[in-house]
């Protein structure tokens, strides 16, 4: 009897004889199988019936509200090759009539059936009541009860379709050509939400006040949900709508910086920002080590233009890196829009004499991608240096993330009004989006939570994974390519040891898995994700540097070899599958004895994903109620240990190492190696009298 099957077995029948085998794994429904025609995660009903299951009716059926039309392309003409449609006169656009703005109670019923929340957070207060609010003196508590009085829930124009972007919103014709080459049709509910504040809130929201300059935004949507578009394109139209007004062609001014927490990160926002403005003439530039970026009053050389900062696989670029190898002098780089990491622009911004801080007077849109982790402790002093030196008036913030604690919305709220302070200025209206429940994971996707009693057992369960019988009813199937989390990069490393010959010769090898963490040379980072998302890679084990926003539209499923170390922290490592609203991922979780104290958080946010899916409890679920309940509570100051340093009987000791190994086979292996270096020791002791490894003799032969 298979014990860890018996401990992870689920309360549902058996699949047995309904296509479960691998005769039958094309037809399994799997996120690399291809791409959803309707990426959106939520179809309730509009007017306040019960919710529609998924797959209870086709998605031809899908509610007149959304409809997926191409507005852009000719009707009946093939989309020519990128390389022609450059030499080839461009068609003219079909214009979209205007769309019939909805009422209020229409846009209430629409984002409702969407599961979208928009809540004014903080508003201009009018002079008038801030002149009688002075002659009193209030407490405390009773400010803290007027601000969350503030608060008000607004309901905007939802965006219909991507062809308003041009006819109501305006947005110029180039990039929306460039959003339906790239496949757009149909907007998230991110996009629905975000894109008319983002674009023109006035018209958004024709009946509030004080919107003329913008807004300020913040973000809590899925993973995988099209955050990244949602920033790229109003931030891209505002330059080309400023430099369409002040008739500038050619000259590059830094506009937009968009900060994210890891360079794979950074490189696939660039990725993405360079499809959206092909043709434009804008520059998009990552950030790397030792780049000087043009500041506020800086003159330097300008580049040649080129877009050869980073290409399309993210990878360095090795003539830079020559460069600085011979001490040339490098170039001011000058781009419309940065994307970087928070310490290589502070730096940047603090080279030079001592206390000096340069400033970013030109930009005029700053993005917090992951906002949550940038704010963190980790990198705040970094992102706030950042923010400080962005002291333009009409600077416009955004942040973005899958899950948004209180105290970071709290710490943005206080550094606007400081910032507003600072510059003797009225503060914009910052507006939240929330997209189904805060802090949830996605809901197309299976989560297990399975228990391997050790860390063998971790590797047995992985092997098993990696190698699955037709009969294991253990719940679907994981099928390669999927990402295997671990919590420090020694186990990583370990891990990799251990499976890189799992995988038979005639498959590939030990080529089909390999590891990626911080520890790796950028050039050697960037070759293992081009392999990984061209396929080459089946089984790519890392550390959570590839937990938050990275995009693999085809990864099958994610393996938590190691507890995450918070509940955002589950989040985000699941939402590497399920993308875009594709179903068929799986998020398998092992815990071992040494866990059970802080399973408890990954299971909250399991159930909370579950139910927000619409899944019975008690039915086919991940974590059944009796082990929900069974499981103790994390306190607060172990969250916090948890989140910092992960489970600490795994940074060191035998608890820490990942072998197959038995315990004995490890103490005879390190006697051996011992006794080597005992007798080498002592033959250095002896003086020369014995000879060493490397002596020759010359040999006399067989004796007698």
């Amino acid at each position: 009897m298979d014990i860890l099957k018996v401990l992870s077995r689920g309360t549902k029948k058996s699949s047995k004889g309904k296509g479960a085998g691998h005769g039958n794994i094309a037809s399994l429904k799997l996120p690399s199988a291809g791409t959803k025609t309707n990426p959106q995660l939520f179809h309730d009903h509009v007017r306040g019936h019960k919710r529609k299951r998924d797959g209870d009716e086709p998605q031809a059926n899908a509610p007149a509200e959304l409809p997926a039309v191409d507005f852009f392309a000719p009707k009946n003409e093939v989309a020519a090759p990128r390389e022609e449609s450059s030499t080839m006169p461009r068609a003219p656009s079909p214009v979209a009539r205007p769309a019939t703005k909805l009422s209020e109670d229409e846009c209430r019923q629409l984002l409702r059936s969407h599961r979208l929340k928009l809540t004014l957070m903080s508003k201009p207060e009018d002079p008038n009541k801030v002149s009688k609010s002075k002659k009193k003196k209030k407490k405390h508590a009773e400010i803290q009860e007027t601000n969350k009085a503030d608060k008000k829930q607004l309901f905007p124009q939802p965006l219909d379709s991507f062809g308003q972007l041009r006819s109501t919103y305006g947005i110029s014709r180039r990039v929306s050509e460039n959003v339906v080459a790239q496949g757009f049709r149909v907007p998230t509910e991110v996009q629905l939400g975000s894109l008319p504040l983002l674009l023109r809130p006035e018209v958004a929201l024709a009946g509030e006040s004080g919107l003329e300059d913008g807004v300020d935004f913040l973000a809590v949507a899925p993973t995988g949900s099209g955050k990244t578009i949602s920033f790229l394109i109003p931030a891209i139209n505002s330059i080309m709508r400023r430099r369409a007004r002040e008739k500038l062609q050619g000259a590059h001014e830094l506009e937009a910086v968009v900060v994210a927490p890891t360079r794979e990160l950074a490189h696939q926002i660039v990725n993405e920002a360079r499809k959206l403005s092909q043709g434009t003439g804008l520059k998009v530039v990552a950030m790397r080590k030792g780049m000087t970026v043009v500041a506020a009053g800086q003159q330097g050389p300008a580049d040649d233009g080129s877009e050869d900062e980073v290409d399309e696989n993210a990878e360095g670029s090795q003539s830079e890196n020559e460069k600085e190898a011979k001490g040339e002098a490098r170039a001011v780089t000058k781009a419309d829009i940065l994307v970087t990491t928070p310490l290589l622009l502070l730096r940047s911004l603090t080279t030079g004499p001592s206390g000096t801080h340069k400033a970013l007077a030109s930009v005029r849109e700053l993005v917090l991608d992951e906002a949550d982790v940038l704010l963190d402790p980790l990198f705040r002093e970094q992102t706030v240096g950042i923010w400080t030196a962005c002291n333009n008036p009409d600077l416009r913030v955004s942040c973005w993330s899958a899950t948004m604690g209180s105290n970071i919305e709290s710490l943005v709220v206080e550094q606007l009004k400081c910032r507003a302070e600072a510059l003797d200025m009225a503060p914009k209206p910052l507006i939240r989006l929330v997209v189904g429940l805060k802090d949830t994971a996605v809901p197309n996707i299976v989560h297990k939570l399975t228990y391997t009693a050790s860390e063998q057992g971790k590797l047995l369960a992985l092997r098993q994974l990696l190698h699955p019988t037709s009969n294991d009813d253990s719940g679907p199937p994981l099928r390669p390519p999927f990402l295997v989390f671990t919590q420090t990069i020694d186990r990583a490393t370990a891990l990799h040891e251990e499976l890189k010959y799992d995988i038979p010769l005639e498959a590939g090898g030990a080529s089909r898995v390999a590891a990626l963490h911080s520890g790796l040379p950028d050039s050697a980072r960037a070759a293992i994700m081009h392999k990984f998302r061209a396929g080459e890679i089946w089984v790519l084990i890392t550390t959570d540097v590839l937990a938050r926003g990275v995009d693999f539209a085809g990864v099958n499923g994610v393996v938590n070899y190691d507890v995450p170390g918070s509940s955002a922290g589950y989040v985000h490592r699941a939402g590497r599958t399920g993308r875009a609203g594709r179903e068929g991922g799986v998020a398998v979780t092992f815990y071992t004895k040494e866990d059970i104290p802080f399973v408890k958080t990954v299971a909250n946010v399991i159930a909370a994903s579950e139910r927000q899916a619409g899944k019975a409890a008690g039915g086919e679920t991940g974590v059944q109620k009796w082990l929900l309940d069974a499981l103790p509570k994390v306190a607060k100051a172990d969250r916090k240990k948890l989140k910092e340093r992960g489970v600490e009987s795994r940074r060191s000791g035998s608890k820490a190492k990942i072998t197959s190994k038995s315990g004995f086979e490890r103490q005879r292996e390190n006697n051996r190696r011992g006794a080597i270096e005992g007798s080498k020791r002592r033959k250095a002791e002896g003086g020369g009298e014995c000879k060493g490894e490397g002596d020759e003799e010359e040999w006399a032969g067989l004796g007698d």
